[in-house]
């Protein structure tokens, strides 16, 4: 009999090891198709079976994965989208190809494209920041004294916070429509910025399988212009109602959108109105995240979505009820990293479960204003978030990680 495969689409440098380790837990023999397979140094690491195919090419990915399923009994396909959602659409595709359990791929082609998501959601009564299309400066302009400063300008399409930007004055307005017009910010297709207003309040995400909501967490970014995230804990300091009412507006964005298969990761702004959706992610979250939810609820998403990919019922239970958090390392500064100090003893800390840098000494350190700027995370755990919050303040003021300045050009 043929052994049975789980086909990764790409991969992912938190969550791609923890997606191979789930499949094989699973009894399943991962194989990853990725347009470079090196970038992701956990498959060689591993002995990983990788493929290199252009994975943005549709007709590749489906030659490919026919090839494969002489060889084995391919069970499921899933896949990681990295800076381009687009991705999710090509992988519901090929599962809708193959008669494999995935989502429907007009719901995650809906999703992908910000504009068209905010479209579904404001239609369904589901409360959303005022937005507006545009596709070029005088447009930009123009959305923009609508809405009123300051405004929120972001691609329609992308992820991890690149090229979206706070912007509070005219200068700041023209010089990020240039930016992102003119090329400097990569993109796929023709350039579509989102004008929004700026939904100021507490940060909260909620993360939902199927119909049901798992878990809802909260989060803080370092200061604007930019949103890069510094800080995330699970389950949100929130009441009883609140976290209802987080759940309530989850489910009707589920319903809008047409997303009754699979994860989504929902992100919210708790303002005067209440919790208003910003973004509706059709993925599970990536990042610290599944790890902060298998530490809060004793729920392993990952292990719970490869089952759903293959056909097999979740438990999607929660285990226990404590409380995680994650901080993350953001440099304030551009350069080079010299080194890195007090890793070891803040790992040793008693509640520590995790100290990671994604990056070794020496490297360049040049920051672009998104989720790249990160070069580590410390992850923390206890019954009690007073407890939690203690022993991460501890086990980061024993890290000490030194830039010096780049040399000169020419040097």
């Amino acid at each position: 009999m043929p052994r049975r495969a789980l086909i990764l689409v790409e991969g992912h440098r938190t969550s791609g090891l923890l997606y191979v380790q789930a499949a094989q837990r699973l009894g399943l023999h991962p194989i990853t198709l990725a347009a470079d397979p090196t970038h992701y140094d956990y498959l060689a690491a591993e002995s990983i079976e990788a493929i290199r195919v252009n994975t943005d090419n549709f007709d590749a990915l489906m030659h490919v994965c026919s090839q494969l399923r002489t060889a084995y009994n391919v069970a499921g396909i899933t896949g990681f989208a990295g800076g381009d959602e687009s991705l999710y659409v090509t992988v519901a595709k090929l599962c809708r190809h193959f008669d494999l359990p995935g989502p429907n791929p007009a719901s995650i082609e809906r999703c992908s494209d910000k504009f068209t998501q905010r479209q579904f959601l404001a239609q369904a009564g589901v409360p959303v920041p005022a937005y507006r299309l545009a596709a070029n400066a005088l447009e930009v302009e123009r959305s923009a004294a609508e809405i009123g400063l300051p405004v929120i300008l972001k691609p329609a399409e992308g992820s991890g916070s690149s090229g979206v930007r706070l912007c509070r004055d005219m200068d700041e307005l023209a010089k990020h429509t240039t930016y992102l017009l003119q090329g400097t910010y990569i993109r796929r297709s023709s350039p579509k910025i989102m004008v929004e207003e700026f939904a100021q309040g507490p940060f909260y995400e909620a993360t939902t399988i199927g119909n049901a909501v798992i878990a809802d967490g909260a989060a803080d970014f370092d200061p604007p212009p930019h949103f890069v995230p510094c800080e995330s804990m699970f389950p949100a300091p929130l009441t009883d109602e609140e976290h209802q009412r987080i759940a309530d507006v989850s489910l009707n964005c589920l319903q809008a959108l047409g997303l009754g298969w699979g994860p989504a990761n929902i992100e919210f702004r708790w303002t005067k109105r209440g919790p208003v959706v910003i973004e509706v992610n059709a993925r599970l979250p990536g990042w610290t995240t599944p790890r902060l939810i298998q530490l809060a609820y004793g729920v392993d998403i990952i292990n719970e979505h490869v089952k759903l990919v293959i056909g097999d019922e979740c438990d999607l239970r929660a285990r226990h009820s404590h409380t995680s958090a994650a901080r993350f390392l953001v440099p304030d500064r551009d350069g080079i990293l010299d080194r890195v100090k007090g890793a070891g003893r803040a790992a040793a800390v008693p509640g520590v479960v995790e100290v990671r840098f994604y990056v070794e000494p020496g490297t360049p350190i040049i920051r672009k204003g998104d989720y790249r700027d990160m070069i580590g995370h410390v992850i923390a755990a206890s019954p009690d978030r007073t407890r939690t919050e203690a022993i991460l303040q501890r086990a980061i003021d024993l890290i000490d990680c030194s830039i010096i300045p780049l040399p000169p050009c020419g040097e």
